[in-house]
């Protein structure tokens, strides 16, 4: 009798751990649980372009780093009028012969979660470091992602004190302000317009150009005027059909340059000297020459890389130059309601999405 209880117990434990073991198999979980798959991961993109209704949850490929890339754990990902010229197919040449779903989203930040091979050890990047980056999206996976590959050189680290939405908002607008003055290289004591002024790009663009020693003009709405003199704007003009009149006040010749970061394009030209300088932040391949002007058009994707003056930035964001502005933190969710809000124009401030779980309904494909 003890020989036969003790076998039906060994029995009984045997078919116990079976049970377990089968309950624990990773093919059933994979089935059961698809997100749990470690060789895919979440993210909100497009299957097709249009409004922001056709953003949603996408599953995609988990990347690698290749070498001289990191990987990134998103958290947090800013919202740019690019995204929307992205979901819009404003850039369908630049994604022509790749297949969706596309991935918006050109500014993270986040956790360093792996260091490809020949990463530069000068560049002090280490995993599990919190970190902003800005995101060459074409052609490839966007920062709307639970995780990102990113040449190491787009890589900082976080500044200090600063949530991941503050560190999510600034790199590709204070980038495309910085590569716009770049271009221009004036002299100290230069008369520079930002039309646009109150927006990120201007904002920025006033700022590092009042830092070169530059004489800068903003434009903007008129309740934007305490703000943009708060950063040390040397003249604020109200947006109005005198505003050119009114540059000309200032400098009777005209200014030296113009950024125009709301694409008013030859309706700016008045304020202009002769043989001045434009910069375009959109392509305008037909600009007409009028009294020598020169139109540069400035692509930030061209700068990506470069380092130096990515922390450049990071520094001065991290000692409050900078301004840091969130108009609003949107769920992953409400990605589309992001992009809504975007399209209002007006919006002081960076939209962001936390990405810290990525949720909602799957995007849409075509022929639903």
């Amino acid at each position: 009798m003890f020989r036969l209880t003790a076998i039906l117990s060994v029995a009984a434990a045997l078919f116990t751990v079976s049970c377990a073991q089968a309950a624990q198999d990773p093919a059933d979980t994979k089935s059961a649980h698809p997100d749990h798959d470690p060789q895919t991961m979440k993210a909100i993109g497009l299957y097709q372009y249009g409004g922001p209704e056709v953003l949603g949850v996408v599953t995609v490929a988990k990347p690698e780093p290749k070498p001289k890339q990191v990987r990134i754990r998103v958290m947090a990902a800013g919202v740019n009028p690019v995204d929307q010229m992205v979901r819009e197919g404003a850039l369908a040449d630049y994604y022509e012969g790749h297949d969706f779903p596309y991935i918006p989203g050109m500014d993270v930040s986040g956790v360093v979660d792996q260091i490809g091979n020949k990463v530069d050890p000068a560049l002090g990047l280490e995993t599990g470091m919190d970190v902003t980056a800005i995101v060459s999206n074409f052609a490839g996976y966007g920062g709307y992602s639970q995780y990102i590959n990113v040449p190491a050189e787009s890589v900082i680290p976080m500044p200090k004190d600063r949530a991941y939405s503050e560190a999510a908002s600034f790199l590709t607008t204070a980038m495309t302000a910085q590569t716009a003055l770049n271009a221009l290289d004036l002299p100290k004591g230069s008369s520079l317009l930002v039309i646009g002024a109150a927006g990120s790009v201007g904002t920025f663009a006033s700022v590092l150009a009042e830092q070169d020693g530059l004489e800068v003009v903003g434009i903007a709405s008129s309740s934007d005027e305490s703000d943009l003199r708060s950063y040390g704007i040397s003249h604020f003009i109200a947006r109005g059909e005198d505003a050119n009149d009114q540059v000309r006040q200032i400098y009777p010749k005209g200014v030296d340059a113009v950024i125009d970061t709301a694409g008013i394009r030859t309706r700016a030209f008045p304020a202009l000297k002769d043989n001045g300088e434009y910069i375009a932040l959109r392509d305008w391949k037909d600009a007409p020459d009028i009294r020598g002007i020169r139109v540069t058009r400035v692509d930030v994707r061209d700068h990506i890389t470069d380092h130096a003056a990515i922390a450049k930035i990071g520094h001065l964001v991290e000692q409050g130059v900078l301004p840091i502005r969130i108009a609003k933190v949107f769920p992953s969710s409400k990605a589309a309601a992001a992009h809504e809000l975007l399209a209002t124009h007006g919006v002081r401030g960076k939209i962001v999405l936390d990405m810290s779980e990525i949720t909602g309904a799957p995007a849409p494909q075509p022929n639903d």
